[in-house]
């Protein structure tokens, strides 16, 4: 259609079907005048295709012998093109480091690296010059972003109902792991994920899943719904029960986990951030003395704010314990936060040692006299979130006719430094009352530092408790003592 319908001569589509229809040579225009091409070799009955059609049942054709060609001739595949001069390789190295080769161009740098030795150091040292040019950043939003973004708007306009602090760290850990399991698919749901915990100075594992991690979470925040009356993820009436035992976390995850009647998986998120948000939307509504509503684990009972920030800690645990699981990095919480989780656990620690030598797992405590403070250990927790605190070591003495502390009590720790640490009172000074307002110093025999990240590994029983403690001073039973009751506070 495209062709001069007044021009004469044969067409393509006369020219015999075995021939290949390909245009002769040009020459150049010489004088103003083009030379005609020369006519080719006559084809030979040799030459012909094999496959070619009787010359009887051929159609006949009017074109001259100069349209049909003899077929071109195709390379063997032993004819490989000849490799490039390593002069033109060696341009081609920083090309290459930059990702800007052809596919053909790179597999011939590349073999050629293998047998030279002065060009696969130059290309390593470009490809190192190339990674600080562009340093490895994660496709991922900062997850402080939505904190940084919430605390902007609400210092333009703040909320009518604010989230109690001691709950923001459980308000801003249950949405990052939400946001970790809102892509996954079915593999991710169902990766093996080991749950890590001290039981009498030895680490116990349980095997389960992504799905029955989330399980367990919603079965233990249970505890905190049924003290505030909200219903509970195993069943029955939250207000009925309230006074009952809640039981273990590790009682209430395997009653969930038997409940289950497929294997755990994505349908479980979103009951799990039902929950978490009901949780987070009652105690904004619950006032100022909802702080101090006692919340029962089983065998022990905290506060409702400790309560929120031990739920915080559990569900950055265990979604650091999902990552890994599907080889994804997750940060840390945010210093203000994890400083809570830190303080928690510090404050635990003198409980935690009368637990053990309740049980006989730790060494006997050494009595004191009614005007002696006894021994102290100072832990120093380094990095963003940390501080100082010093942890008694003897039990308060009890008091005539067996007045005071009961039998194996625990003394308070005390924070000395960090974040909202109580300032030191001035020497000699008087309290209203004419008693001295500061008790006697402890005998400090010990002190150990250590990261914060790391500490929070001990108490969660991520960490050997040798391991734990990046510096040790004093007395060594008294560090051990201490490093294994951080690991006692983990749990199931």
């Amino acid at each position: 259609m495209s062709g001069d319908p007044g021009r004469s001569g044969p067409r393509p589509e006369d020219a015999p079907q075995g021939a290949p229809r390909i245009p002769g040579q040009r020459y150049p225009v010489e004088n103003g005048e083009e030379s005609l091409p020369q006519a080719p070799a006559p084809v030979t009955p040799d030459s012909a295709p094999r496959d070619s059609a009787p010359p009887d049942s051929a159609p006949q054709s009017s074109a001259p012998p100069s349209a049909q060609l003899p077929p071109a001739p195709r390379p063997s595949a032993s004819q490989d093109p000849a490799p490039p001069p390593h002069q033109v390789l060696k341009s081609l190295l920083g090309a290459w480091a930059l990702a800007a080769c052809s596919p053909r161009e790179s597999l011939s740098v590349e073999e050629h690296l293998g047998h030279c030795g002065s060009c696969a150091e130059e290309a390593l040292r470009l490809r190192q010059a190339v990674e600080l040019l562009h340093p490895a950043e994660s496709l991922d939003l900062d997850p402080a972003l939505r904190r940084r973004v919430l605390g902007r708007a609400m210092e333009g306009r703040p909320a009518r109902i604010p989230v109690p602090r001691w709950a923001e760290a459980y308000d801003a850990e249950t949405a990052r792991l939400d946001a970790l399991l809102k892509d996954f698919g079915t593999a991710e749901w169902h990766a093996g994920v080991d749950l890590r915990w001290y039981r009498h100075d030895a680490q116990v594992r349980r095997k389960t899943t992504v799905g029955g991690v989330l399980g367990h979470l919603t079965a233990v925040d249970g505890v905190v719904a049924r003290a505030l009356g909200l219903p509970d993820p195993l069943g029955g009436d939250a207000a009925a029960e309230a006074g009952s035992a809640a039981g273990t976390p590790r009682e209430r995850t395997e009653e969930f986990w038997r409940a289950a009647a497929a294997p755990m998986g994505r349908e479980l998120r979103g009951p799990w951030r039902d929950q978490s948000h009901e949780l987070v939307r009652t105690l904004a509504f619950a006032g100022r003395g909802s702080g101090l509503l006692p919340v029962s684990y089983g065998g022990c009972a905290l506060p409702l704010r400790d309560a929120l920030v031990d739920r915080a800690f559990a569900c950055w645990v265990h979604a650091a314990d999902i990552a890994e699981a599907v080889h994804y990095p997750y940060a840390p919480p945010a210093p203000g936060h994890l400083h809570h989780m830190i303080d928690l656990a510090a404050r635990l620690l003198p409980t935690a040692l009368a637990a053990r030598r309740r049980d006989g797992h730790g060494a006997p405590a050494r009595p004191r006299g009614p005007g002696s403070a006894g021994r102290a250990l100072r832990v120093e927790v380094e990095g963003a979130g940390g501080g100082e605190w010093l942890i008694p070591l003897d039990p308060p003495p009890s008091g005539p006719g067996g007045a005071g502390p009961a039998k194996g009590a625990a003394a308070p720790a005390r924070k000395v430094a960090g974040p909202q640490a109580p300032r030191e009172p001035a020497p000699g000074r008087q309290a209203a009352g004419g008693e001295a307002a500061e008790a006697p110093p402890a005998d400090e025999v010990a002190h150990i530092a250590l990261d914060g990240i790391e500490f929070c590994r001990l108490a969660a029983g991520h960490l050997p408790p040798p391991e734990a403690a990046a510096g040790q001073h004093g007395d060594r039973e008294a560090i051990r003592e201490v490093l294994f009751a951080a690991a006692a506070l983990s749990r199931m």
